[in-house]
């Protein structure tokens, strides 16, 4: 395959709206089938063990596995941006010394956070008040997916580096066919051995295995600037401090989101399984928007550090334009395919009638607030490539995070109901939505808005 050095970089040359989507859609595509991971592990086992073993894969359990690997993952960004602004800045040594560091930092924070995981599994589902008759089916779970949490944050920082120069392509193949092999152990393990969740959890952490192994493959064959050489792998403090200061308000800011939702679950937990199958259901469904403005959030990212690298700030502006116009506009295409065809998705996960009627409710509240989200995943994503993360964090921990806790502890309380929890999720992307328009178009003037290379 002809490497990236033996052509020009089109993220900072070509036509902006084409090099996005050329960007965009091996991201989109590849977080489709790495949603199929556990999207896959639901539909089999709500077909074919039970609505107890549905909730048991979901609800809580995706709560907290969010809560640990989106942390580590929004630490990672960190490289992805520190790696792309050296790349764009045509710096191998930088790139170098960025690759193996955050190298390190997946291999020793996956051991460590996977023993301390498993430690805390239990206590964690006690504490959100995980039905009686599913907490020993999600611990199960958890454990089996949380030994194997190396392979998750591995090929995480190896597709973030893949994608920081400009190669969205080879880490959405991979995840094809991890996908493929996770589907058919689904089907051996839970239809043919009958091991349930047990065969689910092992499924997908066998998946994730092959998918560390191809990008770290992928890495080791390059002869480009980033090239991996697993000897050299070790810590530099200079990278390190910068993917640090770059990640860590990603990360904190990521497991924020989680605690609110967790706290959410929390109060969902007490309407019953059969909402928490609802919901369970839902959030599979509901990815499909997530993973499309996700990849837009991930592929600005990607353009600014390298526009910005390369003192291209013009070009950095147009593209963050185009991205918000082309995340909005998909918003809303999202949000009225799922209000139309939502009952037919549904089905795909249970034949429970209750739970069907439940997770539509919860779509006709969700659905139509989408595009407010735009605003929040461009900017937040357009100013984590320039290195601007702290205020982003705050406000995105603010208008989120912390005024959902708020809604469920001062205003769930005067009208305890399924509808008054989902209200939270809309009115927070709209004042978010507003904080991030004032700041960005505030940050934006510091910027010229001329297209050529300008003096450092």
């Amino acid at each position: 395959m002809q490497q990236v050095e033996n052509k020009e970089n089109q993220i900072i040359s070509g036509v902006i709206w084409k090099q996005l989507l050329i960007f965009f859609f091996p991201i989109v595509l590849g977080t489709f089938f790495q949603q199929i991971y556990n999207t896959a592990d639901t539909v089999v086992v709500g077909r074919f063990v039970g609505t107890e073993a549905l909730a048991a894969v979901g609800g809580s359990t995706s709560q907290i596995i969010n809560l640990i690997v989106g942390f580590f993952t929004g630490l990672a960004s960190g490289a992805t941006v520190v790696i792309s602004q050296n790349y764009g800045a045509k710096n191998p040594d930088g790139v170098q010394k960025a690759l193996r560091t955050a190298y390190a930092l997946s291999i020793a924070g996956g051991l460590l956070i996977s023993i301390v995981s498993i430690l805390l599994t239990r206590p964690l589902l006690e504490m959100i008040n995980t039905p009686s008759d599913v907490i020993n089916l999600s611990e199960t779970y958890l454990c089996i997916y949380f030994a194997g949490l190396i392979f998750v944050f591995i090929y995480n920082v190896g597709a973030g580096i893949l994608r920081a120069v400009g190669d969205s392509r080879r880490p959405l193949y991979f995840l094809i066919v991890c996908c493929i092999i996770n589907i058919i152990l689904d089907l051996v393990l839970i239809v043919f051995f009958k091991m349930g969740v047990a065969g689910a959890a092992i499924a997908t952490t066998f998946s994730q295995g092959v998918s560390a192994v191809l990008v770290t493959i992928t890495l080791c064959r390059s002869t480009d600037m980033f090239k991996l050489h697993l000897s050299k792998i070790r810590l530099y403090v200079q990278p390190m401090g910068m993917i640090l200061k770059i990640g860590l308000p990603a990360g904190l800011q990521s497991a924020m989101y989680s605690v609110s939702n967790i706290i959410i679950q929390s109060s969902l937990n007490t309407f019953g399984t059969e909402t928490v199958a609802a919901w369970t259901a839902f959030s599979k469904i509901d990815s499909l928007y997530w993973m499309i403005s996700g990849a837009f959030g991930i592929a600005i990212t990607t353009f600014v550090g390298q526009n910005y690298g390369a003192r291209k700030f013009g070009r950095m502006k147009k593209s963050i334009n185009i991205c918000l116009g082309m995340d909005f506009g998909s918003s809303v295409v999202i949000s009225v395919l799922l209000l139309i065809f939502g009952g037919f998705a549904f089905q795909l996960f249970t034949t429970d009638a209750q739970v069907i009627d439940i997770g539509m409710k919860i779509l006709h509240f969700m659905a139509p607030a989408y595009a407010a989200f735009a605003f929040v995943e461009v900017y937040s994503g357009a100013l984590r490539g320039t290195g601007d993360v702290v205020l982003p964090m705050l406000m995105t921990c603010g208008g989120i995070c912390a005024f959902r806790v708020i809604w469920i502890l001062f205003i769930l309380p005067l009208n305890n109901t399924l509808e008054m929890i989902v209200y939270s999720y809309p009115i927070s992307w709209i004042l978010t939505g507003l904080l991030y328009i004032l700041y960005y178009f505030k940050k934006r003037q510091q910027f010229p808005d001329t297209d050529e290379p300008t003096e450092a």
